[in-house]
């Protein structure tokens, strides 16, 4: 199948990954958006060594340099004194344990990196305002149809046995805010995870330093099915209701924040990934996860890699495929669950962790981490 064509849809960072990915495997792509352009949205995302090499592959290291923070560490601290329990080494040690950097970005600086890297792409041609209907796909003249639009994808339906999505009972609420602000509360240039009863919130640099992102999550409402949602003044009350225990500091910071939106969280239901004939499920769109691994991102790149290397062999290639990558993310989720556990914990459960975790060696924990991070692609050996 090398040298064929691929239909793919979506251009998130599973969409133009894969795009990229069969591209330089020698594949004529076409990517279709329904979106007229593609917006700045979204907040901060953490990049961990398992995907960061896949885009230096793509050749997109210099440009992600320019836009990627590469925290010293990964603070790990109370949300409700603010102090330091224990930290992850991330910065150069990182790199040297786990081959490649680990970092943090603006989810809309990645995809205007991707997006360029794209549109210079001559084996690459790009559709927006283009809205695909499952039906339009069955008439496709491609080899192969990559179905990457998210967790709420009509297109996924084309799978007679792909999951589907449910609400996770949590809410994530995203706030930027200037670094002079939260210098107050933590130190600005690394990634500091709060934790407290029934919630967490996590912190760090983007946009070169100059704003931090937070996320805070908790328990929430379904809103129903959409992608995020501006505060109103009794969204923001119900947030500063759901953090009272919380310091001070953070919960005046988020009552204060210019811009907050709530993204209400869901996840996919175990499913299949690929029909057996030419359409194939990444991302969201297939493994939709709560994001207390911060790996989303890195899974549909992951997946986009992977398929573009598998897919020149054949059907039987691509099934091995899913099967090898519903291992990995399975994986992935029992490490998102266990982390949820952890940093929502309260009463007695939350005292003994922070007993347990001031007491393991920073580099321990770094361990505990090895079999995600330290995973290569296809080709990709270190």
């Amino acid at each position: 199948m090398t040298g064929t064509k691929v239909d793919i849809v979506g251009a998130g960072m599973a969409g133009l990954a894969a795009a990229l990915a069969f591209s330089r495997a020698g594949w004529t792509v076409r990517l279709r958006e329904r979106a007229e352009e593609i917006r700045e949205v979204g907040a901060g995302l953490q990049l961990s060594p398992n995907c960061t090499h896949i885009l230096h592959a793509l050749g997109l290291g210099p440009a992600l340099d320019k836009v990627m923070h590469r925290p010293d560490r990964i603070v790990l601290a109370s949300g409700i004194t603010l102090d330091t329990i224990t930290h992850v080494p991330a910065g150069t040690a990182a790199e040297q344990r786990w081959k490649s950097p680990y970092g943090v970005i603006h989810r809309a600086d990645l995809q205007k990196l991707l997006f360029q890297a794209a549109e210079n792409t001559p084996t690459i041609s790009i559709e927006t305002g283009s809205r695909i209907e499952p039906g339009d796909l069955g008439e496709s003249d491609a080899d192969l149809v990559v179905i990457a639009d998210g967790v709420w994808s009509a297109n996924r339906r084309r799978l007679k046995h792909a999951g589907s999505p449910s609400f996770t009972g949590l809410v994530a609420w995203r706030m930027m805010v200037g670094a002079q602000t939260a210098v107050s509360f933590i130190d600005p240039h690394n990634v500091t995870a709060f934790m407290g009863p029934e919630s967490h919130l996590v912190a760090y640099p983007v946009k070169g330093g100059a704003k931090v992102s937070m996320v805070a999550i908790t328990t929430g409402e379904d809103p129903g099915a959409d992608w995020s949602y501006a505060t109103s003044t009794d969204n923001r009350a119900r947030l500063f209701e759901r953090f009272a225990r919380w310091h001070p500091t953070l919960r005046m910071t988020m009552r204060d924040a210019d811009s907050v939106t709530y993204w209400p969280l869901y996840q996919m239901s175990d499913g299949a990934y690929f029909d057996g004939g030419k359409t194939v499920l990444i991302g969201d769109a297939a493994h939709a996860m709560v994001p207390f691994a911060a790996q989303g991102a890195a899974m549909a790149i992951e997946d986009a890699w992977e398929l573009a290397s598998a897919a020149h062999e054949g059907r039987t290639a691509i099934f091995r495929w899913e099967e090898r990558r519903r291992a990995r993310v399975a994986r992935a989720r029992k490490r998102a669950a266990f982390n949820r556990f952890a940093y929502h914990a309260r009463g007695p459960a939350r005292l003994a962790r922070d007993v347990v975790l001031s007491l393991r060696k920073p580099e321990d924990l770094a361990a505990d981490l090895d079999w995600l991070y330290s995973w290569r692609a296809t080709g990709l050996d270190a």
